[in-house]
């Protein structure tokens, strides 16, 4: 891996060699719709690969889940390791619409202990800079690797420049952030001056933006050589 972390999401095993031969350093499954898929599917990914793949825990369509929900949660993210998975991607929020830290903190405790990613719930909170400190502050849930984010629930296209204000601000924001959703090749310049070290890539990984499109290599090896390339930059200046 490179000294700027590259994940990408996939929805099928024919999206990993695209994925791999571009210069991914880890994958992100989910089904089309952003939920959890069958562990079968894990297992076939997982074997086309040697990269840490983490797979999303999410059964509906809200931010929120319910204890029934919660209990199967579980029993497919010990699924999901049993078939190959290295880490997880969750999160919840609750009826204020504040990060969830019980149902997470459930979750770490119950699981493996993996690194897992907060996902893009983190977006649809009431204020985003609370939120952030919930979730890496002191008291945060463990095993965080990261936190994907837009900082918009309307994309980077309207967050981006609040995200960029949060990370330029705060070392531990700037290293925990995976910007997601929406991410142009003119916005990584600046996020790595601000410390980002990881970014996320979903349609940008496909011809025409489609995710009717497999990942391809050509697309994925170009945004690897444009974060290695702005961490270079920044590394020269510093030196």
């Amino acid at each position: 891996m490179g000294p700027v972390l590259l994940e990408v999401a996939v929805l099928d095993p024919r999206d990993v060699r695209g994925a791999e031969e571009g210069g991914a350093d880890r994958l992100l499954l989910a089904t089309a719709e952003g939920m959890s898929p069958e562990p079968a599917l894990v297992s076939a990914v997982c074997r086309e690969t040697e990269l840490p793949v983490h797979v999303v825990l999410r059964l509906n369509d809200t931010w929120s889940t319910t204890g029934g929900e919660l209990t199967r949660l579980v029993g497919l993210g010990e699924d999901y390791v049993g078939s190959g998975a290295a880490g997880f991607s969750f999160g919840f929020l609750d009826a204020d619409l504040e990060v969830d830290t019980e149902v997470c903190g459930y979750l770490v405790a119950q699981l493996p202990r993996l690194p897992w990613t907060f996902g893009r719930a983190v977006d649809d909170t009431l204020d985003l800079r609370r939120s952030w400190r919930r979730l890496t502050g002191p008291s945060g849930p463990s095993g965080l690797v990261g936190v994907r984010s837009a900082g918009s629930p309307r994309g980077l296209d309207a967050g981006y420049d609040e995200l960029l204000a949060l990370a330029s601000g705060d070392p531990v924001v700037a290293r925990t952030l995976l910007p997601g959703g929406g991410l142009v090749a003119e916005q990584v310049p600046w996020l790595v001056r601000a410390g980002v070290r990881q970014f996320h890539l979903d349609a940008q990984a496909r011809p025409g933006g489609s995710w009717r499109a497999y990942v391809d290599a050509g697309h994925v090896r170009s945004w690897r050589l444009l974060l290695d390339d702005a961490a270079e930059r920044i590394a020269r200046s510093a030196g």
